[in-house]
């Protein structure tokens, strides 16, 4: 009986092992690094081994230790499995990529979208297909009439109140900028890199920093119904774009013709922004409902236990949270500047948040290299060197402050959250493990976070700014300027929290590529949003940072566990305890590093741009209903290394 069981043991070693080897060769072939082949082995149950809590770390007692039920494991693992089917539905080769870009979209590729794909493979693209941002934000343009985006796009720029440079395109040349700026600039010299592929066009770019469009729902919805009823994939099309055609800048001309078209500009600047962006919300949402119940909309985002953020997308959404944010976020209630349009134009924006329409580009930031948001790694420490603390510079940005509204602007709002002289004998909510079910947690309400921050953050203003009166007196008594500290040093600690300033963090991507863990406070959407996966590449963190202590006290622990205490309570702090997960919050942040080199590149600012502009190409011809690549892609399966019997797999 023994000698049977040993070999049923051996067996089932060589067993494992030769899955171990399957799935290595696999990813040899597939792209998969180190780290995603332990995601795939680290689901798999040795048989006669007993089974680790998630924090893998950890050594269990005993055969019988509990599963780690805190709400923080299972979503990574419900990231892990969203990205694993992300990963398993990418194109493999031309012929993919064209079949699925049909499915999607009814339409054909634009033209040159052969030479878009050899670029982007050039380039080592990740996913060939995962350029939806795009697609949304060109589909509602469909429905007006390629005349008038061009006559919008030529002659924005001449407001020199409304806020948008002009970028000309004649002959594959970028031949003339108007009312330039360093965005401009920058940006100038990433269309460059592929401009000889372009057609001739305008392009308008938003010079300001908050964004501009918000349609009202019932004329996008509008808008939106045309572009399905239109959309086509004739059998035959031409493959380049259409030449000659009128609307565009005459380069020549000092003034604008008399019939150009009006983009409606107005300031909103100061005023309450849910005003205007909830006429772009669903009746039904909350936005529209003038409600003071927030609980139903909460449950949609956020979990009971810990307020944990369940659903990324949502806790951005201004009609699902705008409501209980309107009075909490400078964006939306004391705007330096707002000029927008209830009309949908085609300007180009670096952020927005979800109701407005304006078109995404990868941030000038993000091209241009500049020390205070470019990665460096001369003190990026292994994870296990790092301090366990939470880091967070900035200027007192975000919107314009007075003595009557900074409390609620969202900046002050996390230094105060986070700091212990202004915590001190304050309660907040973390999570605790149940004392009679360990493994399992419950909401604890009474948490004294204040020697917490003391010992883990370091969190404060470099510079008051943005202030009436200018020198920003309301601040001398409430807390003292901190030192600066580059970024590049910020790396010495674990913890790396990004949260809103006028519009969008610069700092986001080089977060993501260091060894810290990033954690992801903000109401503004960018070009890479679909590429990020929340609790598998960062950590997301509520808008009103209601969840900031459950998060660092579940990944640095506290107090003492039930069964080893004295007395029964750890002074202080009641019940609190929560076992620390340092390995998950290196395993997050290994894995947004690694994500990070594989889809936030400079090439891929470039993929994603070159893409985007023959998108916009498109839109604006007045043919653009025949034109476009009809083929199969088989002309390019010498190129994928597609063999006769693969072929079969490519329909």
């Amino acid at each position: 009986m023994v000698s049977l069981r040993i070999k049923r043991r051996v067996i089932l070693a060589f067993a494992f092992i030769a899955l171990t080897v399957l799935i290595g060769h696999v990813a040899l072939f597939s792209g998969l690094s180190s780290s995603d082949v332990k995601d795939e082995l680290g689901d798999i149950r040795i048989p006669g081994r007993p089974k680790k809590p998630w924090h893998s770390d950890d050594k269990p007692d005993s055969p019988f230790e509990p599963i780690d039920a805190h709400p923080i494991s299972t979503l990574m693992q419900e990231a892990d499995k969203k990205w694993r089917k992300y990963e398993d539905g990418r194109s493999t080769s031309f012929r993919q990529t064209v079949r699925n870009y049909r499915k999607i979209h009814g339409r054909h590729p634009p033209p040159g979208f052969k030479e878009w794909y050899k670029f982007a493979r050039r380039r080592n693209v990740h996913n060939v297909d995962d350029f939806e941002q795009i697609a949304d934000d060109m589909r509602p343009l469909w429905a007006i009439e390629p005349k008038v985006l061009r006559s919008l796009a030529a002659h924005m720029w001449r407001d020199k109140d409304g806020g948008a440079s002009g970028i000309h395109i004649r002959n594959h040349k970028i031949v003339k900028e108007n009312n330039p700026c360093w965005r401009s600039e920058t940006m100038i010299t990433l269309i460059n890199k592929f401009v000889k592929y372009l057609p001739d066009m305008d392009i308008a770019m938003n010079r300001l920093d908050q964004p501009r469009v918000v349609v009202p729902w019932d004329d996008m919805q509008a808008l939106l119904a045309k572009e399905k009823e239109i959309r086509r994939t004739p059998p035959e099309t031409i493959d380049e774009f259409s030449s000659g055609m009128g609307d565009l800048l005459d380069l020549e001309a000092e003034d604008a013709p008399p019939d150009k078209e009006d983009p409606q500009w107005y300031s909103h600047a100061g005023k309450q922004y849910m005003d205007v962006a909830s006429t772009a919300c669903p009746p039904e949402s909350p936005a529209r409902q003038n409600t003071t119940d927030y609980t139903q909309a909460e449950s949609a985002y956020k979990d009971r236990l810990g307020g944990l953020i369940t659903n990324f997308n949502l806790s951005s959404d201004l009609c699902t949270i705008g409501p209980q944010l309107q009075n909490k976020h400078g964006l939306l209630y004391a705007s330096s500047s707002m000029t927008v349009t209830k009309r949908l134009v085609p300007i180009f924006g670096e952020c927005k948040v979800n109701v407005n329409s304006d078109i995404l580009f990868p941030a000038n930031m993000y091209w241009k290299h500049d020390e205070r948001y470019d990665y460096d790694g001369k003190h990026d420490l292994d994870w296990e060197d790092k301090k366990d603390i939470m880091i967070w510079r900035g200027v007192t940005s975000g919107g314009t402050q007075n003595a009557d509204n900074w409390q609620n602007m969202h900046r002050q709002r996390l230094v105060t959250q986070v700091n212990a002289t202004q915590m001190a004998g304050k309660e907040v909510r973390i999570l605790t493990e149940q004392p009679e079910k360990k493994g399992e947690y419950e909401n604890y309400r009474e948490y004294h976070p204040s020697h917490f921050a003391e010992a883990h953050t370091d969190v404060g203003f470099t510079e008051t700014w943005g202030c009436i009166p200018d020198d920003c007196p309301f601040y001398k008594d409430v807390w003292t300027l901190k030192d600066g500290v580059p970024l590049g040093e910020q790396f010495l600690n674990k913890f790396l929290v990004d949260v809103d300033g006028h519009s969008f963090s610069g700092r986001w991507i080089a977060f993501l590529e260091s060894k810290s863990l990033g954690i992801k406070s903000t109401i503004f959407r960018e070009w890479h949003d679909s590429r990020l996966f929340a609790w598998r590449h960062f950590v997301p963190m509520d808008n009103r940072y209601d969840d900031v202590y459950t998060l660092l006290t579940y990944f640095l622990g506290v107090g003492t566990p039930h069964d080893k205490r004295e007395h029964g309570i750890e002074e202080g702090n009641g019940k609190a305890y929560v076992a620390r997960h340092d390995a998950e919050g290196k395993r997050i942040a290994n894995q947004g590093r690694e994500w990070a080199k594989k889809v936030l590149r400079r090439d891929d600012i470039e993929i994603y741009m070159f893409r985007l502009l023959l998108e916009y190409g498109r839109i604006i011809d007045d043919n653009r209903d025949r034109i476009g690549y009809s083929g199969d892609g088989s002309e390019l399966d010498k190129y994928d290394g597609v063999s006769p019997l693969d072929k079969g797999d490519q329909h």
